[in-house]
């Protein structure tokens, strides 16, 4: 099995397109995942749905603490795989695993001891929807292991230019999820009704087949983990890299997680109907950064093959020409969300008193969609060049800006609950705005240098 693109010649808007598909399907895979947990909790309440949406928080935190060695893994493997290193490509992927299962049982430990106290953190308020968010992450956490190690198998495989082979290996478990869904949450013959108990159940056996089957798909098909023993000795050296490259993401993704909580409880001030609409919306919305995060994952492993292999002329080129496709997109989904509002929301919440604040959630953060979208793809191009730093701060310092302006729009004075969301939107635009000015202008510095050294030594 070799699914593998070369990265480092041909036409580069057809590679980028081949790579970032799948890697596009593979991130709609993740996101339908949710999808289906809230269309199928939907039918039961807008309850279940905030319950489910509060637990869900502490996934997402997980993924923080993934793109420590999810980075690591995209940007060690893309460059080894440029320089044509393949033994140090290998070293890479048996320090990320190792890493990666360490941190899930640690963290899994974490959410079953103080999962009351974590979940208590958002004041809830109504016991109901306390004890179904408790009961999910409980489930969740007992099978946490299985969102470590899937993300990190994708990583692995997308930084060697293979993108085609975790898209299938993460469709089938979504298939398995959309099946087993509507059987655990509803019950069906010997199967009882679980409600939210049943969606935590549903979604853990579907991680784990994706788990089983990377794991079988590596040591059967693949070479990655070929005289590599998992039992040796962390080596110091890619642990630091993988450390140095990772961190600063995990870190941005962390507090990012950490900032949408202190928002979610600005957002639970305005009663459980509001905290149902962020759920929602914010799952809708994950059609624009869902996708420019394929396009982002893309250019980050045909920058960093390209910078293995010393290739600027390459990396200049795909750059504008990745933006240009992510900004088409960015303008489509401002489109869809804001003139689509009502029937997009209508599939998720069948109550009428609801569907007029989720209209309104959409519609404003339509407008920062295009920005939204360059600024992901950006991170990825930064990411490719083993340059995580300038993304991580461009993302905390307005991500946390967030706070304050959500406090004081949201005021009844002026905006009410409406005036969080605009406090996401707008800083997404400054995101948008800002890191990409960043990586052009040095992008730029960096071709010119490069290409005035390339006239001299023609010259001499």
């Amino acid at each position: 099995m070799d699914e593998k693109l070369n990265l480092t010649e041909g036409n580069i808007l057809n590679i980028l397109v081949k790579l970032a598909i799948p890697i596009i399907g593979t991130s709609f895979v993740q996101m339908a995942y949710n999808l289906t947990d809230m269309l199928y909790l939907g039918r039961l309440s807008s309850k279940a749905v905030a319950a489910v949406g509060t637990a869900g928080f502490f996934t997402w935190l997980a993924n923080s603490l993934i793109f420590l060695s999810k980075i690591g893994a995209e940007i060690g493997v893309s460059h080894s795989v440029g320089r044509g290193d393949m033994k140090r490509a290998k070293k890479y992927i048996k320090n990320t695993i190792k890493i990666n299962i360490l941190m899930g049982v640690i963290y899994a430990l974490i959410l079953i001891i103080f999962r009351k106290s974590l979940i208590g953190f958002f004041n809830l308020g109504e016991a109901s929807i306390i004890n179904m968010a408790e009961s999910y992450l409980l489930i969740v956490a007992l099978g946490i292991n299985f969102f470590f190690i899937n993300p990190v198998c994708t990583a692995i495989f997308n930084g060697y230019g293979d993108s085609k082979t975790p898209f299938k290996i993460n469709a089938l478990g979504l298939i398995f999820n959309m099946i087993l869904d509507p059987l655990f949450i509803f019950g069906f013959g010997p199967i009882p009704r679980l409600e939210v108990t049943g969606a935590a159940i549903a979604t853990i056996i579907a991680q784990f087949i994706v788990a089983a089957t990377f794991i079988y798909v590596i040591v059967k098909k693949t070479t990655f983990l070929k005289d590599v023993n998992l039992l040796d000795k962390f080596d110091l050296e890619y642990v630091k890299s993988i450390f140095r490259y990772g961190l600063p993401v995990a870190m941005q993704n962390g507090l990012f997680c950490i900032f949408a909580m202190l928002i979610a409880r600005i957002v639970s001030s305005f009663g459980d109907t509001s905290i149902a609409v962020q759920k929602i919306g914010s799952q809708i919305e994950a059609i624009s950064w869902m996708t420019a995060g394929g396009f982002s994952t893309a250019l980050s492993a045909y920058v960093g093959q390209n910078y293995g292999a010393k290739k600027w002329d390459r990396i200049y080129e795909g750059y504008f020409k990745a933006l240009l496709a992510v900004s088409f997109l960015g303008i489509f989904n401002t489109a869809l969300l804001y003139f689509g509002a009502k029937p997009l929301f209508s599939l998720f919440i069948r109550e009428a008193d609801v569907i007029p604040f989720g209209v309104d959630y959409l519609k404003i953060l339509a407008f920062s969609q295009l920005f939204m979208c360059i600024e992901i793809a950006t991170a990825g191009a930064f990411n490719g060049l083993g340059k995580t730093i300038p993304p991580s701060l461009v993302g905390i310092f307005f991500t946390a800006l967030r706070i304050p302006a959500a406090i004081i729009l949201s005021s009844k004075d002026l905006l009410g609950l409406n005036g969080i969301w605009w406090s996401i939107s707008m800083s997404s635009v400054f995101k948008g705005v800002i890191l990409t000015a960043w990586f052009i202008i040095y992008l730029s510095k960096k071709y010119k240098v490069i290409r005035d050294n390339k006239a001299n030594y023609n010259y001499m």
